[in-house]
């Protein structure tokens, strides 16, 4: 990071190659678009690089570029205002790479989990948890994605939001409930 800031540019570049996974997935998660959230990396490691002297290591650095991967994101999404994020966009990732607290927040295991429809049943229910993520209110959703599916602690995520644990807990717990909600119905269904 030293490095980096100093201008070398192989210092920076090797923080791009280390921390591009877990960015892309969180602008993944935040505009609903693959494309979108390409640019979005592009976009927060050019805000990152050109801010980068004024990181002053009062948090971890990747704290920080959480905080710029955010607002990146986020702005993509409201500049997507006329076409806004829907459910189903936040829901198209059809990876296997889904967290596994995305699993938690999903529910119980399908009841026979070596059955032929296992793998069928645990798809559906990402995709049914993240179109529900997507209806959250853009607050919510930010805790939850950084929490939950990035696996950050309530100290970071305060951090990244520049607001305090206590907020971060208060919020994450009003998204657990409305996702309760929200999934409910759903959810049903597959156990049914």
């Amino acid at each position: 990071m030293t490095r980096a800031q100093r201008g070398d540019r192989e210092a920076f570049d090797a923080l791009v190659e280390l921390y591009t996974p877990q960015v892309y997935n969180l602008a993944l998660r935040v505009t609903g678009s693959r494309e979108e959230a390409e640019d979005c990396v592009q976009d927060a490691f050019v805000r990152a690089f050109c801010a980068l002297r004024s990181f002053r290591g009062e948090a971890a650095f990747s704290t920080w570029l959480y905080r710029v991967a955010l607002n990146a994101a986020t702005d993509a999404a409201r500049k997507r205002s006329r076409n806004p994020v829907t459910a189903t966009d936040l829901a198209r990732d059809d990876s296997d790479e889904s967290p596994p607290d995305l699993d938690r927040l999903a529910g119980s295991a399908p009841a026979d989990p070596h059955g032929p429809d296992a793998a069928l049943v645990v798809k559906q229910r990402r995709h049914i948890v993240l179109k529900a993520i997507g209806r959250l209110p853009e607050h919510q959703r930010a805790v939850v994605i950084l929490y939950d599916l990035q696996g950050l602690s309530y100290e970071e995520i305060a951090r990244i939001l520049k607001t305090r644990v206590g907020t971060v807990k208060s919020r994450l717990n009003r998204a657990r409930l409305a996702l309760r909600d929200l999934l409910a119905a759903d959810l049903e269904l597959l156990r049914g």
